[in-house]
């Protein structure tokens, strides 16, 4: 549990500051909401016949002017995306730090298995995501109470799910390529999270790119889907579930057997 602790230690700032960022920005969100909600009706019937931009965020599906709606397009953005950043970063970092900081043979000195060092670099990234997502959920609760709404239980839950195991996802690829690089990868993490969030926009403006769902974890976070159907897409789910699966596998493979400089 040494690795472990110093991992979740050595990432404290940057857990704090990101965490902190995208919960006040959802806070402030739901909080401003009371202020917008009047005007929304509007609004929501523009943005709705928009074409191809309302088409790419989901708003020609749900209310923009209801709560559930409103929390779906501006609070789903920030923890998607905010998310998905984070994740990306955390995730690339983990193993290819030890050789792009020299202290790979430091860590190699001591009486522990790569396996048990990749599997508590593992556990360190889910942790900080958990930390995230439930600070977000917190936040938004709170906030929800102030302003008095009582939305959907099971809408909420199940958007929290969806953008929860995305984030899981992006941080899974990203750690088995880590095990392949012996840089910083930061660039590649970051670039692979905005790749991601891009080829759900492209799906969603034509039909004929709707196969892109399948490659991106974004494709089953539309809250706009979540909140219109009551689920989250079965089929893009499990296909996010599988890449989980194979990108954390890859990292114990390649990890067990490369030879680090």
């Amino acid at each position: 549990m040494t690795i472990l602790k110093h991992e979740i230690k050595q990432g404290r700032n940057s857990l704090i500051i990101w965490t902190a960022v995208i919960a006040f920005m959802m806070g402030v969100c739901i909080i401003i909401y009371p202020e917008m909600s009047g005007q929304m009706d509007g609004i929501g019937d523009a943005f709705a016949n928009m074409g191809g931009f309302s088409a790419a965020f989901g708003m020609d599906k749900i209310n923009f002017g209801e709560f559930l709606g409103f929390f779906g397009v501006e609070c789903g953005n920030i923890l998607g995306l905010g998310g998905a950043f984070f994740a990306a970063l955390i995730g690339i970092s983990a193993l290819s730090k030890e050789e792009s900081g020299h202290t790979a043979e430091f860590l190699m000195t001591h009486p522990v298995s790569r396996k048990k060092v990749v599997t508590q670099k593992f556990v360190s990234v889910m942790v900080q995501i958990v930390i995230l997502n439930v600070v977000a959920i917190g936040i938004t609760a709170l906030s929800t109470m102030f302003i008095g709404e009582k939305p959907d239980i099971k809408l909420l839950a199940l958007t929290f799910a969806a953008y929860f195991i995305m984030q899981v996802e992006t941080a899974a690829v990203c750690f088995g390529i880590s095990a392949f690089i012996g840089r910083s990868g930061l660039g590649i993490g970051l670039g692979l999270a905005a790749a991601f969030y891009f080829l759900n926009i492209i799906a969603n403006l034509t039909e004929k790119a709707e196969f892109l769902k399948y490659i991106t974890p974004f494709g089953y976070t539309d809250s706009a889907d979540i909140i219109a159907d009551g689920r989250i897409e079965a089929k893009y789910l499990a296909v996010g579930l599988i890449v989980s699966v194979i990108g954390t596998a890859a990292a114990f493979w390649k990890y067990g057997r490369k030879d680090i400089s």
